[in-house]
C-alpha cells in the first residue's frame, strides 16, 4: 500500500507576514491621502457658510439700506451685522460692519479643536473672497491673505 502525502491546511508564516507586510504599506499610503480628504470635506462650510451669510447680508442691505440695525452694539473696530451669524460645526462665523454701515467684513474663522484648524476665511460686501490661514499641510497663503478661498 503507497501512502499519500498529506497537505496540511492553512497559511505558512511566511505568507502572513507577506500580508501584514502589504496591508501596512497600504496604511502607510491610504491614511494621510484620507485624512486630507476628510479634511477637505471639512472645509468646504466654512466657504458655503460665508456664501449663503454674504446671500442673507445682501437681502438685509436691500430692506433696510444698511448692513448693521440702528442702534446696534459696537464690536471691535465697527458694529455687529444685521443677520445673525449661523451655528457651525467646524466654523464660527463672525461678521463686523462699518463705514456708517454700508460695509461689513464677515469671518469663518476654524474651531482651534477641529480637524482643519488654523483656517481663516473672509468676505465682504463686495464679494471679495480671502483666505487668511489653511490648516497644516495645506498650501498656506502669503501673508496679507490670498485671494479667493483656497479648499486643497
Amino acid at each position: 500500500m503507497q501512502r499519500t502525502p498529506c497537505r496540511s491546511a492553512g497559511f505558512t508564516l511566511i505568507e502572513l507576514m507577506i500580508a501584514v507586510a502589504i496591508v501596512g504599506i497600504l496604511a502607510t499610503i491610504a491614511i494621510p491621502s484620507y485624512t486630507k480628504y476628510v479634511q477637505r470635506g471639512d472645509l468646504v462650510e466654512g466657504t458655503q457658510a460665508l456664501a449663503q451669510y454674504r446671500v442673507q447680508m445682501e437681502q438685509y442691505y436691500q430692506d433696510n439700506h444698511n448692513y448693521y440695525p440702528a442702534g446696534a452694539p459696537a464690536f471691535g473696530a465697527g458694529f455687529a451685522c444685521g443677520v445673525a451669524a449661523p451655528a457651525l460645526t467646524n466654523f464660527t462665523l463672525t461678521c463686523v460692519g462699518t463705514g456708517g454701515g454700508q460695509l461689513y467684513t464677515a469671518t469663518a474663522t476654524a474651531l482651534a479643536t477641529g480637524p482643519v484648524k488654523g483656517t481663516i476665511y473672509t468676505i465682504d460686501q463686495s464679494n471679495n473672497q480671502l483666505t487668511l490661514g489653511m490648516p497644516t499641510g495645506f498650501t498656506q497663503p502669503a501673508s496679507g491673505g490670498t485671494v479667493g478661498w483656497i479648499t486643497r
